[in-house]
C-alpha cells in the first residue's frame, strides 16, 4: 500500500513538474516556476518507492506460497526487478534535467531540454510500464490458475495490463492504474490474510 501510494504522489509531481506533449513547459518555465520544486520532491520519493515495492513483490509471493508455478514466478519476479531498474533511470534521467538547471538558476538549451524530457518519459512509459504489465498479466495468472485471487481481481489484472502494454505511451496519466492495481491487491492480500488467521484462532 505504501508502494502504491509514494509510486502514484512521484508520477503525480513528475506529470506537473515537466509535462508532454501539448502541455509540455521550456526549459526557460521549468526553471523560473515551482515546477523544479515538485520534481525535487518526485526524485525523492522514487528510492523509497522501488524500497517498497520488493517488499510489496514479497507480500505477494509469500500469499501465493509454496504451490506458485516456478515458471510465472521467475517472469512475476523478473519483470518486478526490471520495473524497478527502469523505474530508477526514469527518475535518474528527470534528476539529470534538474542538475542541467541548477547552475546559477541557467536553463538548459532546447535541444538538451528535450533530449531529457523525451528520455524520462520513454523509460517511464514505453518501458517501465511494459514491465509493470507483464507483472501485472504474471500475478493475474497465477492468482486464476491457482486460485489464490478471486475471478474479479485476475479480471482486474488482465485489464491493467492490456492498458499498461498498449495505453500508458500514448495516453497521459494511464500509467496510474499500476499502483491502484497494487492498492486494490494489497487491501486484497491484508483482509485475506485477517480472514485466515481469525480461522486458525477460532480452530485452535
Amino acid at each position: 500500500m505504501v508502494f502504491a501510494l509514494l509510486l502514484s504522489a512521484a508520477i503525480v509531481l513528475i506529470r506537473l513538474g515537466i509535462p508532454e506533449g501539448a502541455d509540455a513547459v521550456t526549459a526557460q518555465e521549468y526553471t523560473e516556476s515551482a515546477r523544479r520544486g515538485a520534481v525535487k520532491i518526485a526524485l525523492a520519493l522514487v528510492p523509497f518507492a522501488g524500497i517498497f515495492f520488493l517488499w510489496f513483490v514479497g507480500a505477494v509471493r509469500a500469499h501465493v506460497g509454496a504451490v506458485e508455478d516456478k515458471f510465472l514466478a521467475t517472469v512475476f519476479l523478473g519483470s518486478g526487478l526490471v520495473f524497478t531498474a527502469t523505474m530508477f533511470g526514469a527518475a535518474a534521467a528527470a534528476g539529470a534535467l534538474l542538475a542541467v538547471a541548477h547552475p546559477s538558476g541557467a536553463s538548459p538549451g532546447p535541444s538538451t531540454w528535450d533530449f531529457g524530457r523525451n528520455f524520462a518519459y520513454t523509460l517511464m512509459t514505453g518501458y517501465a510500464m511494459r514491465m509493470a504489465a507483464v507483472f501485472v498479466c504474471s500475478m493475474s495468472v497465477i492468482g486464476h490458475r491457482l486460485g489464490v485471487l478471486p475471478r474479479w481481481l485476475s479480471v482486474l489484472g488482465f485489464l491493467t495490463a492490456l492498458t499498461l502494454l498498449f495505453v500508458s505511451s500514448n495516453v497521459p496519466w494511464a500509467e496510474l492504474v499500476f499502483p491502484a492495481w497494487s492498492l486494490v491487491l494489497s487491501v486484497y492480500i491484508i483482509v485475506a490474510s485477517g480472514r485466515t488467521r481469525a480461522r486458525l484462532t477460532g480452530s485452535a
